[in-house]
């Protein structure tokens, strides 16, 4: 039987277990005369006869009888499945994908993420940690995490951390024979410690800021990483200068461990923001992801 003549099996089990064309009808919402219909439809596919009509009474006849047997628990088994499947909806389950940069897991998402994990213990969670832009349609991830400058403008954005700032560091001893610089241009004088971009495989310029004046500086060094925490402790053992965010190095400036220059040249970023296609925010398992994450006013 063709796959679309699957409706005639349904409503010719309404018919055989009412026992009547106008209960099945009034059950199923449907005419009287949809359901005559289909079952002779029916009967003239299989060439049997399913039905005996009497103007008081409809019968299966004993194909009919075979017929609806072999149905009906089949029908109510699928309809079970259905309804345990529906249940989904509003539960939070299943593998929430996100893409993000090291220092976005660290700084802002895992410490907000952990604590919730224990409360849904069926919701999946992936973090991907790539410090380059991810195409997160083309790549299957549910979301990613960006600086609010970059984000692309046919997603959906949720803020979720606060401002933030890259800054310019160096060991102490490493000034003890070299001048403190006073503007970026004299980084170039210096032996700095440089960022790979992963997927662009390009070194990352410098950006500064003062009084409304952008500088991009490309330094020069001895070293060159592609992850924050290398920078900061070749940083401390006085390999050069590295520019990193400031929370990675705030417990050493205060120790004086590393010493800050140029400050009132690197402004704070707008701060980090999920984003994702619109059609990811009515999953129950990303709406609770992506309430945990929510940046909220103090």
């Amino acid at each position: 039987m063709a796959r679309e003549n699957f409706n005639e099996l349904l409503l010719f089990l309404a018919v055989a277990e009412e026992r009547s064309f106008t209960r099945a009808a009034a059950k199923l919402g449907v005419a009287q005369s949809t359901l005559s219909y289909a079952v002779k439809e029916l009967e003239a596919r299989m060439g049997l006869r399913l039905l005996t009509r009497t103007t008081r009474s409809v019968a299966t006849t004993e194909a009919g009888e075979r017929l609806r047997q072999s149905l009906a628990p089949r029908i109510s088994e699928i309809e079970a499945d259905i309804e345990a499947l529906m249940a989904y909806r509003d539960k939070p389950a299943g593998t929430v994908r996100i893409t993000l940069s090291n220092h976005a897991m660290e700084s802002v998402v895992w410490p907000k993420l952990a604590p919730i994990l224990g409360e849904y213990p069926d919701i999946k969670l992936e973090l991907s940690v790539d410090n380059s832009f991810r195409n997160i349609v083309e790549d299957g991830f549910d979301a990613g995490v960006r600086l609010g400058e970059s984000l692309e403008k046919d997603m959906v954005a949720v803020r979720i951390g606060p401002d933030w700032r890259l800054v310019v560091v160096a060991s102490p001893d490493y000034f003890k024979t070299r001048p403190v610089p006073t503007t970026p241009q004299e980084l170039m004088q210096h032996n700095c410690i440089n960022r790979r971009l992963d997927r662009i495989g390009g070194l990352y310029a410098w950006e500064f800021e003062k009084n409304n004046e952008e500088v991009r500086v490309r330094v020069e060094g001895q070293l060159t990483f592609n992850t924050d925490r290398e920078m900061v402790g070749a940083a401390l053992q006085g390999y050069g200068i590295a520019f990193v965010p400031e929370s990675y190095v705030a417990t050493h400036l205060a120790e004086r461990r590393l010493t800050l220059v140029l400050d009132d040249w690197t402004p704070q970023f707008a701060g980090y923001y999920l984003y994702y296609p619109s059609r990811r925010q009515n999953l129950p398992a990303f709406s609770v992801i992506m309430e945990a994450l929510r940046e909220r006013s103090s």
